[in-house]
């Protein structure tokens, strides 16, 4: 075996196990969970520790059949995934790239396959990922200039840290014109349908008919308001009738009076109109991008917009025709913005050369 072979052997296995930790990381960074206490992985079903030589990357899940030792629960292929993916994505890396800047790449791979993960799964991708991300990338490009295409850390510095800030801005821009022109959702309901309020810990429920929501999911900002138009409610002890209720997180109003929600159980009537705030895309996808450009310069940021945005298109047209658009409509933007950020690693320059040849002369 020739060097070669051997340094593409340990790219592979250091990626299983970088892959191996992603998987602490998409699991426990949802839930406000340390990654290194405890420091041994856990069933998700027993909570009994791992140890480790039942924990290799990728051997431990084929030889336990993706079921946990001690209880028997199905372990998601999701772990074995995540593990094989960035062990292919470390190797491929090393093969294409000079070591300096596939040392570089690595992590922003490892990020970028933690946040795809986190964002399918719970909708965020959390600020330990894009906030540290951009903080790495920018300390990236300083200690390797070349990330930047130039050989001074000052010019480096300045463009990883504008790159960073024109993907938040860019996106921020996005998304409070999406915010202006299609931020509201008007549901005209069939006949008047029983609605409820109800509180759940520090959340609430909203249902609608056979329809179920956490009540947090409808208010990204705190300016957001859900509008109920309703034949019939009752608040506390107080009935109305025909009234529009107005509700902020926190509050509802009815005409002159408001009542705070921290201060009621229970809100229910007869509702014949929704008209609920919604997002273009959450905070998290701002905050992912500015760490694209940290590490990846400010074309990498533009080509992301583009290439994310093409590819949501794509693959809304490939579920509308097998008849799922419901499920392409629950996708987050943040995976669209990761695929898009891979594409520009690996096929950047040749994109950029090709587009020269079309504005050049014939």
């Amino acid at each position: 075996m020739t060097s070669e072979h051997i340094f593409e052997a340990f790219a592979f296995v250091l990626g299983a196990c970088v892959g191996s930790f992603l998987n602490v990381c998409i699991y426990r960074l949802p839930l406000n969970l340390s990654v290194n206490q405890p420091r041994r992985s856990f069933c998700p079903s027993c909570k009994t520790q791992i140890p480790w030589h039942q924990n290799l990357p990728l051997v431990s899940w084929v030889v336990l059949r993706g079921r946990c030792r001690s209880c028997g629960a199905p372990i998601a292929f999701r772990y074995f995934a995540v593990e094989l993916l960035t062990a292919l994505f470390f190797l491929v890396i090393w093969k294409v790239f000079p070591w300096q800047i596939a040392l570089a790449y690595w992590l922003v791979i490892a990020l970028v396959i933690a946040a795809t993960f986190i964002d399918f799964e719970h909708f965020i991708i959390p600020d330990e990922i894009t906030v540290g991300g951009t903080i790495a990338g920018v300390a990236a490009s300083i200690a390797l200039p070349q990330l930047m295409n130039t050989d001074r850390r000052w010019l480096a510095l300045l463009i990883s840290a504008g790159s960073a800030a024109l993907g938040y801005v860019l996106l921020w821009l996005v998304l409070e014109g999406g915010k202006l022109l299609f931020g509201k959702k008007r549901i005209r309901l069939e006949k008047a349908t029983a609605f409820a309020w109800k509180r759940n810990g520090d959340d609430a429920d909203f249902v609608v008919g056979d329809e179920k929501s956490l009540w947090s999911d409808f208010f990204a900002r705190e300016k957001d308001e859900l509008l109920l138009r309703c034949s019939s409610v009752r608040i506390g002890r107080r009935e109305f009738a025909d009234v529009i209720l107005r509700f902020h997180y926190n509050r509802v109003q009815v005409g002159a009076d408001t009542f705070e929600l921290d201060h009621l159980d229970e809100i229910s009537g007869m509702a014949n109109e929704v008209e609920i705030p919604r997002e273009a895309m959450g905070r998290g996808d701002l905050k992912f991008l500015a760490c694209i450009g940290a590490f990846l310069g400010w074309r990498a940021v533009l080509f992301a917009i583009f290439a994310g945005s093409l590819y949501g298109s794509v693959i809304g047209l490939i579920t509308l025709v097998l008849g799922k658009r419901v499920w392409s409509l629950k996708l987050p933007f943040g995976p669209y913005l990761a695929l898009g950020a891979i594409t520009w690693m690996f096929l950047g320059d040749s994109i950029v050369r090709w587009y020269q040849t079309l504005l050049g002369p014939s």
